[in-house]
């Protein structure tokens, strides 16, 4: 009998995808059923997917997984603070994940976890080193918003790993994705018609293409691939360059305040900015893959470059502005 995979998030643009091509795969691939599980509705069709409302964050979630007798959990409901609508961001985050972990000790047929987490665990400094490897510890920028979410539901998933070792655990660190059907920080900023930046710091960016986003976490499930990865585009563009290629002009403001400046900035365009996305904004973040391709055996196809130049190409001017709501 093949595995029941249970999605957390399902209702974000992202673990849909994520949950209808795990049912694409079928039974071939060991997968027998996939559940997936949201406290709001999906906006689109979730194929085969069996669509279960609920919060994670109450007892519940435990109720679910012992009625659909889930022995894999594909943790995807961990979202900056914009993109996690009506708000409670920190409790979907961390109080969610606690719930989902304290289900899984409970159940005796989970035997794998695999966790979507973001290279925002390494937080945003003018100390950091060019290059993040799993191993590197943060030098700032994770005190506070989603950032410090994201080290603690690491910290929690850790924890569980302690408590069952028979689990197999995966984390997968993952920069963001760039995609116009696919609501992110970057993204959202992006779609904006000017682009505030911190007088004199031009960031190193990196991007996920959405199919090796997808095609990592298809392989975290159906095969076993324990430990901790990061995943991105090969390559880094400069902020000047993302701006320069999008032929949208550039607002430096001064680094102090530089976070709400840029917020109000946006706000009178009719645009948004992610709480967290400053600090990227002005030291950028960039991460090693050796691990993914040496240890977990996938080595991503698109370069950010050829990431961002996709997206380049489906961009009409107001395409994207004013989104929002879809995590």
């Amino acid at each position: 009998m093949g595995r029941v995979v249970l999605v957390t998030g399902v209702a974000g643009t992202f673990a849909a995808r994520v949950s209808r091509t795990l049912v694409e795969l079928g039974a071939g691939s060991g997968i027998d059923r996939v559940v997936g599980i949201d406290t709001r509705l999906p906006e689109g069709d979730l194929g085969g997917v069996k669509f279960v409302r609920a919060d994670i964050r109450t007892p519940v979630i435990g109720k679910v997984m012992a009625v659909e007798d889930v022995d894999l959990v594909v943790h995807l409901d961990v979202n900056p603070s914009d993109l996690a609508p009506g708000g409670g961001a920190k409790e979907r985050n961390v109080i969610g994940t606690m719930q989902l972990l304290a289900a899984c000790q409970r159940s005796s047929h989970v035997a794998k976890l695999v966790l979507g987490s973001s290279t925002a665990v390494y937080g945003t400094s003018p100390r950091d080193p060019a290059l993040f490897t799993e191993s590197t510890s943060p030098q700032g920028g994770v005190r506070s918003g989603f950032p410090k979410d994201a080290v603690e539901v690491e910290s929690y998933v850790r924890g569980f790993a302690r408590r069952r070792p028979d689990v197999i655990i995966t984390t997968l660190r993952l920069a963001q994705i760039l995609h116009p059907d696919i609501e992110t920080p970057l993204r959202n900023y992006l779609a904006n018609p000017l682009l505030p930046s911190a007088l004199g710091f031009d960031p190193r960016i990196q991007f996920t293409h959405l199919d090796d986003a997808l095609e990592v976490f298809t392989e975290a499930v159906v095969a076993d691939r324990p430990g901790t990865f990061n995943v991105a585009g090969d390559g880094v563009m400069l902020l000047s360059q993302l701006a320069r290629r999008l032929g949208k002009p550039v607002i430096p403001l001064p680094p102090p305040g530089f976070g709400a400046l840029a917020g109000r900035a946006i706000r009178t365009m009719g645009g948004q900015m992610s709480p967290d996305l400053h600090r990227v904004l002005m030291y950028g973040r960039a991460v090693d893959t050796s691990a993914l391709r040496d240890i977990f055996g996938f080595d991503p196809k698109h370069t950010t470059e050829e990431t961002f130049e996709e997206f380049r190409a489906t961009q009409r001017p107001g395409m994207l502005a004013g989104i929002g709501g879809s995590r």
